[in-house]
């Protein structure tokens, strides 16, 4: 049974012109998810252009820059809602130079929609953005064959470019590859099951969307529970209250659990779970919560209440895929701050252990500078312990992001291995 409010976030990636801006545009209006206005304005857009119909890119390509090149250069967000789920959609730019804004738009996504032109088959950037899904941990992939309408909606061009993605994601770590046939400019299979395709018996793109199972997804074991701040009213009702409030980063928390705070290692049980609604008897990921235990121990900001038979690793040396989203390169030494979950602490690069050359997808292990949409393998020290998960097992607690001190940018968003 599929929760009617139950949020599925997407992205979608593809070589420049495989139609990623259309097939968003074709889901959005054969899906009736556009403002009058906004059809009425993309309309106007489209006759100045010369189009006879609509172009469908025109709800996507927001950027001024985009509009005239008619290419994605930035990450674009769209909302929209059905009645069987509400839809973020993170539209990706293609070009290997803006690999940065793939890696940020596909970080907290449940899937990943990559498409292949029908008459080039899988390319070197299909490659790289399989490589980048899979990196994150995206844990399913729809691979929309686009342009069937141009080669007559032929199932061999279709099984010829299955082959040759199953070929080369059997090295990859993805769980759930679906394949579809469709054409983002006449609608194929995209909202509407396809007349031109009968040998296809799979459903169409938007049903795929709705009824895939992210439950799933979200890890329900390992219980973490970052703490963001300390409540203490003070008031007459909660004149001795002290609760530590937070988002249940993964699994389950219940009132009467055995828990302990780290760094510290101090135990205690949990005394109440609390939200602005009232109590609860247990707690699970992503609700926003506040905690009090039946101990008074000192916990703050940065520290992380677990299960006292489950805990993270805690450690000062961590290895990490980073991507490097900067246009300064790195110094060797540099101090910076990393962010992970709501804790904040002084580290450095010891090592770059290897660069992915993302034409190639092979490990260099010679080039040792680090540039923007550089992907590696780097090895990080941190002034004081951070409590980690692999990014495999918790897409929260395995994720990192570097700062600059002196400038205050985000240089680097990493995942631990």
């Amino acid at each position: 049974m599929i929760d009617n409010n139950q949020l599925l976030r997407f992205t979608t990636a593809g070589s420049v012109d495989d139609g990623k801006s259309t097939l968003i545009g074709r889901l959005l209006y054969d899906s009736k998810s556009i403002f009058e206005d906004q059809l009425e304005a993309i309309e106007k857009t489209s006759k100045k252009k010369g189009h006879e119909g609509v172009d469908l890119a025109l709800f996507t390509d927001g950027l001024r820059d985009e509009r005239e090149q008619g290419i994605t250069i930035d990450v674009a967000y769209r909302y929209f809602t059905t009645p069987k789920r509400k839809f973020i959609i993170a539209d990706t730019p293609g070009h290997v130079e803006y690999t940065r804004n793939m890696v940020t738009g596909a970080s907290t996504a449940n899937a990943a929609i990559i498409l292949v032109d029908a008459r080039h088959g899988v390319i070197e950037q299909t490659r790289r953005h399989a490589f980048i899904a899979s990196l994150l941990q995206i844990p399913h992939i729809l691979v929309c064959i686009n342009k069937m309408d141009l080669v007559n909606y032929s199932e061999d061009a279709y099984n010829k470019v299955i082959d040759q993605f199953e070929e080369f994601s059997s090295k990859l770590l993805v769980k759930d590859v679906r394949f579809i046939p469709i054409s983002a400019l006449e609608g194929d299979n995209v909202v509407n099951r396809s007349t031109n395709m009968e040998w296809y018996q799979g459903a169409p793109l938007l049903h795929t969307l709705e009824t895939v199972h992210i439950s799933s997804d979200v890890n329900k074991i390992d219980a973490r529970f970052p703490v963001q701040t300390v409540l203490r009213p003070q008031n007459d009702s909660h004149r001795d209250y002290r609760g530590y409030a937070g988002r249940v980063a993964s699994g389950v928390l219940r009132t009467g659990d055995e828990v302990t705070v780290l760094p510290s290692g101090f135990t205690s049980k949990i005394k109440s779970i609390d939200t602005f609604d009232g109590a609860l008897e247990e707690a699970f990921a992503p609700m926003s919560i506040s905690i009090s235990l039946e101990d008074d121990i000192d916990v703050s900001r940065g520290n992380m209440i677990v299960r006292s038979n489950n805990k993270p690793e805690v450690v000062q040396d961590i290895e990490v895929m980073l991507c490097w989203l900067n246009k300064t390169s790195s110094k060797p030494r540099e101090k910076y701050t990393i962010y992970h979950t709501s804790n904040s602490e002084t580290a450095m690069i010891k090592e770059l252990i290897y660069k992915i050359d993302m034409k190639t997808l092979e490990r260099n292990t010679n080039d040792d500078t680090l540039n923007m949409n550089d992907i590696c393998k780097v090895k990080i020290r941190t002034t004081k312990p951070l409590m980690i998960d692999s990014y495999r097992e918790n897409r929260t607690t395995g994720s990192i992001i570097l700062v600059n001190d002196s400038t205050n940018e985000t240089v680097a968003a990493g995942m631990i291995v």
